[in-house]
């Protein structure tokens, strides 16, 4: 039974006296507290950009930085003037990913000898 429908049938024992006001009211703050915890829930706000580049050959890691969402704006913005014109890579995708709510790997890809892995923690 959705929240809605859980009121409306709380709402129509009071009216029809099974339950007094402040039961219902009891019952009708019950069920928003409960509707409160169910949005907020396992389901937690990103908190980390991870981003991982590997030399291809050698197989060892070049960059490794981990960056707080609250910094991820911030940083595409000043990292894009670094990104080659002929990259085929779009930054801007990636934040509308991201804005999403994207969680797990958002970028796996290979260029100039390097693997390139992004991912939302």
């Amino acid at each position: 039974m959705s929240t809605a429908e859980e009121r409306l049938k709380i709402l129509e024992m009071i009216r029809e006296g099974k339950l007094s006001a402040e039961e219902g009211a009891r019952l009708l703050q019950a069920i928003n507290v409960g509707a409160k915890k169910a949005q907020s829930g396992p389901m937690r706000e990103p908190r980390w950009l991870r981003v991982r580049v590997t030399d291809v050959q050698s197989g060892k890691t070049t960059v490794n930085v981990n960056l707080p969402m609250s910094l991820v704006n911030v940083g595409v913005r000043m990292g894009a003037r670094f990104i080659p014109k002929e990259s085929n890579f779009d930054a801007e995708g990636v934040m509308e990913q991201i804005r999403a709510g994207a969680v797990g790997k958002v970028v796996d890809m290979e260029s100039n000898g390097e693997h390139v892995e992004v991912w939302v923690e």
